[in-house]
């Protein structure tokens, strides 16, 4: 099942949408609190998409693929990489990555993230299944050169619209091993399966939540394979997962 939040006219509502329907069923309330079908049905080319949650925070894996950590003459760390991005880096699907002028290389990153659907302390890998709500598409866009400036990621990691998710979440996905794909301009940057992250979903979990809780609607962003690369004006990312979909968003030149 797909679960979406959308623009609908002048209103911002949640929903479901069944496999192989083209029907959103509405939701009174949101995924977390009472989810409940209103009976209401909306046709799924009449809105428009926003990004599927509104997290508290996001959570963002590092050099999570070994050819990622190649590519920067990097090793692979013994334990997760974690870094954080706010909320109110998170945009949604159509929304514009923009290129800001402090930075010189702007980055796209495209990657699995997993949205948390209960609160989530010292949980193990074994139970990590029981608290996600599903997945959906990421993109961890980055300031390259400003990364590497600042040594810490806060400014390169963390600028507005810095997150963009969606289309929506898959809640009947297992992320095992399922097909990650960058395009930009239609051109194949990026080209991974998830089975060669070096921590999987439910070791991740398990780490994070060792040291942070993680709540409701959370957003956990898995890492990035080889292939990243600079974006210019006018390039439109897609990031295409199997069994998810293609999250599409355009750079644009800020003032």
């Amino acid at each position: 099942m797909r679960l979406v939040r959308f623009r609908f006219g002048d209103r911002i509502a949640t929903g479901a949408v069944e496999e192989g329907s083209d029907v959103i069923r509405v939701l009174r309330g949101t995924f977390f609190e009472d989810p409940l079908p209103t009976g209401e049905e909306v046709p799924l080319d009449d809105v428009r998409m926003l990004a599927p949650v509104l997290p508290s925070k996001v959570v963002a894996v590092g050099k999570n693929y070994a050819t990622h950590a190649a590519e920067f003459g990097g090793e692979v760390p013994e334990e997760p990489l974690i870094f954080l991005k706010p909320s109110t880096s998170v945009s949604g699907p159509g929304d514009p990555i923009s290129l800001l002028p402090i930075s010189h290389r702007v980055d796209y990153e495209g990657e699995l993230a997993v949205v948390m659907g209960r609160i989530a302390k010292n949980v193990g890998a074994e139970d990590a299944g029981r608290f996600i709500l599903g997945y959906t598409c990421g993109n961890d866009v980055t300031l390259r050169d400003l990364q590497k400036k600042d040594g810490q990621w806060g400014r390169a990691k963390g600028f507005d619209g810095s997150c963009p998710i969606g289309p929506w979440i898959e809640t009947l996905l297992d992320p095992g091993d399922v097909h990650l794909e960058t395009r930009v301009n239609g051109e194949i940057r990026q080209a991974a399966q998830t089975s060669e992250m070096v921590f999987g979903v439910a070791t991740l979990i398990e780490f994070v939540t060792t040291f942070m809780t993680l709540l409701p609607g959370d957003v956990l962003m898995t890492g990035t394979p080889e292939g990243v690369g600079k974006l210019q004006p006018g390039d439109v990312v897609d990031v295409e997962i199997e069994g998810i979909g293609t999250l599409t968003n355009t750079a644009v030149a800020a003032t």
